[in-house]
């Protein structure tokens, strides 16, 4: 009905999908205000951001934070309410919040705060809020912004990379004393995991796994309010450990990928997928996991506890809450947490206490298996001493899945794990997952800048005079024309080099060029 600003470019293949990923596609008898969000894939390729700092933001980010570059995040605000003056008895509308940021938290309570007022006015409240929206700063990670929108200021901290992992949100103290108060998000992003996870916390490790290996899985639940929340939840969980694969918080069979995901002609893709209409109990029977959930209510003692059944029983449309799967866990169940979790509940512990409990021990779950891999890869740097000004960086070994195995014996998760089970079967099977293939392509690319900054660092501490002495106009020629290329090259890239060595290596060109023949100097310089 409308997009504002008007001058946002969707296509009509991303309109339509928008529309139906805005409004629950099963029936749903609740009046009153729903949640949820969505994930889409952009039409037509990635286009260009109407950002201009892409580069610095995701730089900076955590990995779990990037701008999306080929992907757009939807943050739905649904209302159904009796109105008889509607064909259908029904007031139904929903506004929807388009963004490449995964920022769950911080969009939801926007929303809040935007779309009652929006369903009460019309355009003339979405102009005001987006005048209001454009003022606002970038998000810049490693820094607390206050936000204001419709007489509230919304004051958040955006997570840097450089964040220890697992410590909480820096206490927000801007000293202008804000009036009226902010309204203080603890988190951009993180949700009540303890919430999320309440019916299936015997099953985390599971769960766990499947997220780590890159499985298919399909989440269906009575609501997108809880099918977008289990999934993000899921892929929350091996943080800081990206999660590459697909992932659709709600799914709807009106989506273009619908007959990808559906045809038994080859199997099921790696993706998270979550759905609410009972027709996809039929349709995904072939997918390996399927993890059916009830309507999540917190209460005073543990809620019932879903049960591992075989995927045979997922036959009819009124199927019992329960991860339907044969998959075997490589390691054995955490007691001890789960007994925690326990104790917290009988004490009427907080939610966000038992939240950060359970992401603390994902956390060190993550960082347990991540941890040999990390000191592996950082064996297969060539050494420092190697590197000489004026021949090409030596490359970085290849890894080798065999010596990382060996590596175990004395270097393993067991040392900062007490899980026992099958490890080198759980690594064995990740080195065929796409989470493996991300994690080994961001470290290989972060080496190999490391590897040009330390290069140039060699050349700068170099004697230039005492090299040029022996050597020919061409050879003097080709190593302006390289040097050039990595300052471009260090620039563009942004690697990991200072501003310093930059402006040495700019120095040493000019002398370069400076004893050079006049006519070469002429071209060099043009």
């Amino acid at each position: 009905q409308l997009v504002y600003p008007h001058d946002f470019r969707l296509t009509e293949k991303e309109k339509t999908s928008i529309c139906y990923l805005s409004f629950p596609d099963s029936y749903s008898g609740g009046l009153g205000d729903t949640q949820f969000s969505f994930r889409l894939r952009q039409a037509g390729g990635s286009r260009s951001s109407l950002f201009q700092d892409d580069g610095r933001y995701n730089r900076e980010a955590p990995l779990t934070l990037q701008r999306e570059a080929a992907h757009y995040f939807g943050y739905v605000y649904f209302r159904q309410v009796k109105d008889s003056s509607m064909r259908r008895g029904y007031f139904q509308k929903s506004l929807v919040l388009v963004s490449r940021l995964p920022y769950v938290n911080l969009f939801q309570c926007l929303l809040q705060l935007i779309a009652p007022e929006y369903f009460d006015k019309l355009e003339p409240c979405l102009e005001a809020v987006c005048n209001e929206i454009d003022q606002w700063p970038p998000p810049v990670p490693g820094q607390t912004l206050n936000l204001p929108v419709m007489g509230v200021v919304i004051q958040v901290r955006i997570p840097s990379r450089v964040d220890k992992p697992g410590s909480s949100p820096v206490k927000q103290c801007n000293q202008e004393n804000l009036l009226p108060a902010p309204l203080v998000l603890p988190s951009v992003h993180e949700l009540d995991l303890f919430r999320c996870f309440q019916p299936v916390l015997i099953h985390i490790q599971m769960l766990w796994e499947l997220m780590l290996l890159g499985e298919p899985m399909v989440v269906m639940a009575p609501s997108p309010t809880v099918s977008s929340e289990m999934v993000l939840a899921l892929t929350s969980c091996l943080a800081p450990l990206r999660y590459c694969c697909d992932f659709r918080p709600y799914f709807t069979i009106h989506d273009s990928e619908f007959k990808e995901y559906t045809t038994r002609t080859q199997a099921p893709p790696s993706i998270l997928v979550g759905v609410t209409n009972p027709f996809f109990i039929k349709t995904l029977q072939h997918w390996p996991h399927i993890l059916r959930v009830g309507e999540l209510r917190m209460s005073g003692e543990l809620p019932k506890q879903v049960k591992v059944k075989k995927l045979a029983k997922l036959k009819t449309l009124d199927t019992k809450p329960g991860i339907y799967t044969s998959y075997k866990t490589f390691l054995h169940k955490d007691k001890t947490l789960i007994k925690r979790l326990l104790k917290g509940i009988q004490r009427k512990r907080p939610s966000e206490v038992q939240s950060a409990l359970l992401r603390r021990h994902l956390l060190e779950l993550t960082q347990s298996f991540i941890i040999p891999l990390e000191h592996y890869m950082a064996s297969l740097m060539p050494l420092q001493r190697a590197i000489t000004p004026w021949k090409n960086p030596p490359q970085i070994r290849p890894f080798c899945q065999e010596d990382f195995m060996k590596s175990l014996e004395h270097a393993g998760p067991q040392l900062t794990c007490v899980l026992k089970g099958d490890w080198l079967g759980l690594y064995r099977r990740f080195f065929k997952s796409p989470n493996f293939d991300g994690w080994f392509r961001q470290r290989h690319r972060e080496m190999t800048q490391k590897l040009e900054a330390l290069h140039l660092e060699a050349i700068c501490e170099a004697d230039i005079v005492a090299w040029m002495k022996d050597k020919s106009e061409v050879e003097i020629v080709d190593l302006v024309l390289k040097l050039r290329e990595k300052l471009v090259r260090a620039r563009c890239q942004h690697l990991p080099v200072r501003e310093e060595t930059l402006h040495r290596v700019s120095l040493y060109i000019d002398t370069i060029i400076g004893s050079l023949p006049e006519d070469l100097q002429a071209v060099l310089q043009h």
